[in-house]
C-alpha cells in the first residue's frame, strides 16, 4: 500500500519538473537523500527547488527546510514551490528569500533578510533565468 500523501507529494514533483523543463531542459526529480536532502528538483545549476502539495500549508517550515537544503547542496538560490488546488503549475506560489534579489530591485529594511517574496512559479523561473540560472 502506497502512502497516500508520499503519492501526492510524487506527483506534484513531476509537475513543477515538466514545467520547469521549458527553461532547464535537464530539470529532473532528485533521488530522495535523507538527512542530507539537496531539494526535489535537479538540473538547475545553483538552485535547490523545493515542492510541497499538503492540504495544511506549514510555510515557515519549508521556508527553513528549504535553506538548509540550499546550504546541503552549497547552492546560491533556493525556491519553494507550493502546490495550488486548481491551477496549473504556472500558478503554483513559489516563495524565494528577498535576500537574493537582484539588489537593485528591492530595498531590504534591516531585520528584514530574512523575508520572502511569493510570487507565481513563472514569474520565480522568470526570474530565476534573468539571473543568470
Amino acid at each position: 500500500m502506497t502512502n497516500r500523501s508520499k503519492s501526492r507529494g510524487t506527483a506534484a514533483e513531476r509537475e513543477v519538473v515538466r514545467y520547469l523543463q521549458n527553461w532547464w531542459p535537464a530539470a529532473e526529480r532528485r533521488a530522495l537523500s535523507g538527512s542530507r536532502d539537496r531539494g526535489d528538483v535537479a538540473g538547475i545549476p545553483g538552485v535547490v527547488v523545493e515542492v510541497k502539495a499538503a492540504a495544511t500549508q506549514l510555510i515557515g517550515a519549508w521556508q527553513r527546510e528549504t535553506m538548509v537544503e540550499m546550504r546541503n547542496a552549497g547552492a546560491a538560490a533556493c525556491l519553494l514551490v507550493v502546490k495550488r488546488p486548481y491551477k496549473t503549475a504556472a500558478r503554483w506560489d513559489a516563495y524565494f528569500p528577498i535576500a537574493f534579489l537582484p539588489s537593485d530591485w528591492s530595498y531590504i529594511p534591516e531585520g528584514e533578510e530574512s523575508s520572502w517574496v511569493r510570487m507565481d512559479l513563472l514569474a520565480a523561473a522568470l526570474l530565476l533565468r534573468a539571473q543568470g540560472y
